[in-house]
């Protein structure tokens, strides 16, 4: 409930004038970013994956980040084809929906790929575009920014520092400092799984004075940690007001109602006891035992659960669940059942799937 009544504020907020997707991601928003729905020959299943839309959408998200790791990089292959229909299918359910959500899109690539991607965001109307620099590997910082600064004359731009054990790469705090000097920044999804790094990012912004950038967090390993956590460094104050997480397109009403609570409370040993079951329960679904290999089909198996996925498939045929980990799942899903959104799941999802 204190999730739906979260999305009723913003609503109220926007709805009395024209929504501004800056100013909704500065207050501070739950947004998942979206799987991707796949038959068992690993083809589009339009039904399921517009189904995750609209749970997401009534789950209370303030946006949708579609085209990200969690989607699966594959389907920018010229052989699978999917990015153009995954973001318009998404495009359409957020037209749809009853509130107004921020629309991101994921970036990637080269500068010539990734400037082509952003144009279709612009282009399919999304707000900004989340820049993953994991195909930038050998590019010295100079190549770096003048690649950001390409993309973030196309599209509004939201910075992404993606843990190594994923596909990203170690960033300076020099790297976040001139990035933060872009001017069609918006925001930074922190995500190294690093404090050190994660500072980096922070000290940076607030170096800068921009004021106007907003913080994110994807660190699924110290998530509640992240939003009740007061950064003040010379002088200035920032919190991480929001999160754009693959670990939230799971459980996603209980996860808007956490990201709510989070940001009208202070850090006490309750809250840290949550943060501790929350990164538990991420352990498993993202198999950290296992360097990370099992995290979408992860996701997969909790949505196979409620029935919104028919298999946890993925575009890679030997993408699928580690050895032990199922196990895991179930064990975190008997240990804390505060954590999930299953009775949600199963009162709407006929009507999702219509």
């Amino acid at each position: 409930m204190a999730g739906r009544r979260w999305t009723n504020r913003l609503i109220l907020k926007f709805t009395m004038d024209v929504f501004d997707p800056r100013a909704a991601l500065r207050q501070g928003l739950a947004i998942p970013a979206h799987p991707l729905a796949l038959t068992s020959h690993r083809r589009l299943d339009e039904r399921r994956q517009r189904a995750l839309s609209r749970y997401y959408i009534a789950a209370g998200a303030g946006g949708l980040a579609v085209g990200v790791h969690t989607t699966q990089f594959a389907i920018r292959d010229p052989k699978i084809g999917l990015f153009q229909p995954v973001l318009t299918l998404a495009k359409e359910e957020m037209d749809r929906a009853p509130h107004p959500l921020v629309r991101i899109g994921g970036v990637c690539g080269p500068t010539r790929q990734a400037l082509a991607e952003a144009s279709l965001l612009r282009e399919l109307g999304y707000h900004a575009g989340l820049l993953s620099l994991g195909a930038m590997g050998q590019a010295t910082e100079e190549e770096l920014i003048a690649h950001c600064r390409a993309v973030a004359e196309v599209i509004p731009m939201v910075g992404f520092y993606l843990q190594p054990g994923v596909g990203g790469r170690a960033l300076p705090h020099s790297f976040w400092r001139r990035f933060a000097e872009i001017e069609n920044v918006v925001a930074i999804k922190i995500a190294p799984f690093n404090r050190y790094q994660t500072l980096d990012v922070i000290r940076a912004v607030i170096e800068a004075g921009r004021d106007d950038i907003a913080l994110y967090t994807g660190n699924d390993d110290n998530l509640v940690a992240d939003l009740l956590t007061p950064y003040r460094i010379h002088g200035r104050e920032r919190r991480i007001t929001g999160g754009l997480l693959g670990h939230w397109s799971v459980w996603t009403e209980r996860a808007v109602e956490l990201h709510e609570r989070c940001r009208q409370a202070d850090a006490t040993p309750e809250w840290l006891r949550l943060g501790i079951e929350v990164t538990d329960s991420n352990a498993a679904f993202f198999d950290a035992a296992n360097g990370f290999r099992g995290c979408i089909a992860g996701l997969h198996e909790i949505l196979r659960r409620q029935g919104l996925l028919e298999g946890i498939w993925c575009l890679d045929e030997h993408e699928t669940l580690s050895p032990g980990q199922l196990a895991e799942i179930d064990r975190v899903h008997a240990a804390y059942p505060h954590l999930n959104d299953d009775t949600f799941v199963a009162t709407h999802r006929d009507k999702w799937l219509r």
